[in-house]
């Protein structure tokens, strides 16, 4: 259990646990690359291996955690403080944790209900928590009557989220203009021991959709203002499988990984990531933006995970450079090459608070051109459809670190502090030279407003030469840098609304002739509605 919490507390952890409901958790979890990422906590497995290992899942690097949760307290549901001799029992809680012998791939001692420190054992939820009136739950749509824990006995677990955006430039930049846009999420979580499978075992599948238009060309910068409305394509309305993700853990110190990998669900920092639904909307501030040209947003890849005294501490993955986010990937299976991405991480205290540091790169053997596209920006940013040789071969480094500064003694999954990234690339075929963000955020620190989140970040990128010498007679390319703050205000647990503000100080100067004109600061005023089903 987390620290300063009591075995005698029934916790929103625990009640999560019994109906395949994750919470959104601002305290800081390991950057890094995760097997388990997107599996609901009743989905960790039950043999040998500490909740607080499948928590951390096995991370790629300190505060980029690819199945630690997005820092912020909205999916957090407030659980009364109960003794544990007046927890009452119900027949779904007594089959859920009863005991359950299995074997141990590794031939030790298995558990026979969950894993010491869990607390689960003395934390029985007391009922469902998809029950309650339609403004306490934590799911628009409730149980569905009693469908939702029956698919969790069985080890499934269904997530649907809808999020919609109504986002504009509000001055400067190329076109003051506002466009609607939304997104929706579909999570799908097998835990394969409960669903008839092998201990250690799981599925994870995320399928997505987009529509509508985006302000992403008018404010004049290279970074999207609104990364959430990138994928899985940026334009039109399309739907796809993104993940298909398959996991098997080996023991407490190893796990495995494979399939069809979506990037930014494993890819996470505490206190910044978020897919752009939940916290910051600029890619600038969602993604170490290094890798963007080695780094594809859904492909075909393998890897396994290190832990060490139940921490994350090295993650090894191989990739597909093509992005395959509406195609199953087989048809271009490594015909460019591979990616190798590698992050180690290191758990760090300052003044009895959890924080993380760590160090990754990439290396791609792929071709590329200089101006070509990548999943998260466009550097050929002028419409000049501007192409150079192939380059063969592209590196990034880039550094990560977060450290809580406050932690909620009442509910320690609640916490706000400090995040930053600095990564470099190469200078050319990779379109970004350097780049880095530092910011604020987590959950809301007034004690009144639990299911509240916010952030406040500042993010620099600059580019190669080949982006700088795109067209300096027509159209002076610089760097990009901006600020962003957002308040996600849990109107209900299921419901939240955000209020977002950019300033952009745009890396082009100018519009082409024969209108040619001056592109100042953009002022980019948004808001987001996400509800969760």
């Amino acid at each position: 259990m987390p620290p300063g919490s009591s075995s005698t507390r029934v916790s929103a952890t625990a009640s999560e646990v019994l109906a395949g409901f994750r919470p959104q958790s601002s305290i800081a979890q390991p950057v890094a690359f995760c097997p388990f990422s997107g599996l609901k906590e009743e989905f960790m497995p039950r043999f040998p291996l500490p909740k607080s290992l499948l928590l951390a899942s096995l991370m790629l690097t300190p505060g980029f955690s690819l199945c630690s949760t997005v820092a912020s307290a909205q999916e957090e549901i407030p659980v009364p403080v109960i003794d544990a001799a007046d927890i009452p029992t119900s027949p779904l809680a007594d089959e859920l944790f009863a005991p359950a012998p299995i074997a141990d791939p590794l031939g030790s001692p298995a558990f026979t209900t969950c894993p010491p420190g869990s607390g689960l054992g003395s934390e029985l939820p007391p009922a469902s928590p998809f029950a309650g009136s339609l403004f306490e739950r934590p799911k628009l749509t409730g149980n569905w009557l009693g469908l939702r824990d029956g698919l969790a006995l069985n080890g499934i677990a269904l997530d649907v989220s809808s999020t919609n955006f109504y986002q504009g430039v509000a001055s400067g930049g190329i076109n003051e203009s506002f466009e609607y846009a939304g997104r929706g999420d579909y999570y799908l979580n097998v835990d394969g021991q409960k669903a008839g499978l092998w201990a250690g075992s799981f599925i994870t599948l995320h399928g997505e959709s987009r529509w509508g238009e985006t302000i992403n060309s008018n404010t004049g910068a290279i970074m999207p203002a609104n990364v959430g409305m990138l994928f899985p394509k940026p334009q039109g309305t399309v739907t796809a499988l993104t993940g298909v993700k398959f996991t098997q853990a080996l023991s407490e110190n190893f796990a495995v990984f494979g399939g069809k990998l979506n990037m930014f669900d494993e890819l996470k920092q505490p206190y910044a990531s978020g897919r752009g639904v939940d916290s910051f909307m600029n890619a600038g501030l969602t993604f170490p933006i290094t890798l963007a040209r080695t780094i594809p947003y859904s492909t075909l890849g393998a890897g396994f995970a290190v832990m060490e005294n139940l921490q994350p501490v090295f993650t090894f993955v191989v990739l597909d450079t093509n992005t395959t986010s509406t195609t199953t990937g087989f048809e271009t299976f490594f015909d460019n090459g591979a990616t190798l991405l590698a992050m180690a991480n290191r758990p760090v205290e300052l003044f009895g608070l959890p924080g993380h540091q760590g160090i990754g790169g990439s290396y791609s053997t792929g071709q590329y051109n200089d101006l070509s596209p990548t999943p998260w920006y466009d550097p050929n940013t002028g419409g000049f459809g501007v192409s150079t040789g192939l380059t063969r071969g592209s590196w990034s480094i880039f550094y990560l670190a977060d450290q809580a500064l406050w932690v909620d003694q009442n509910n320690p999954q609640r916490s706000w502090g400090l995040f930053g990234n600095a990564g470099m690339a190469d200078n050319g075929p990779s379109a970004i030279r350097w780049s880095t963000y530092v910011g604020l955020g987590g959950s809301s620190p007034l004690v009144s407003r639990p299911l509240d989140s916010f952030g406040l970040g500042y993010f620099y990128v600059g580019y190669s030469d080949p982006v700088h010498n795109l067209a300096p007679r027509l159209m002076n390319v610089g760097n990009d840098q901006g600020v962003e703050m957002f308040y996600n205000i849990g109107v209900t647990p299921w419901f939240h609304l955000t209020p977002d503000l950019q300033v952009l100080d745009p890396a082009r100067s100018r519009t082409l002739p024969p209108n040619a004109r001056d592109i100042d600061t953009a002022l980019v005023l948004g808001l987001r509605a996400k509800i969760d089903f």
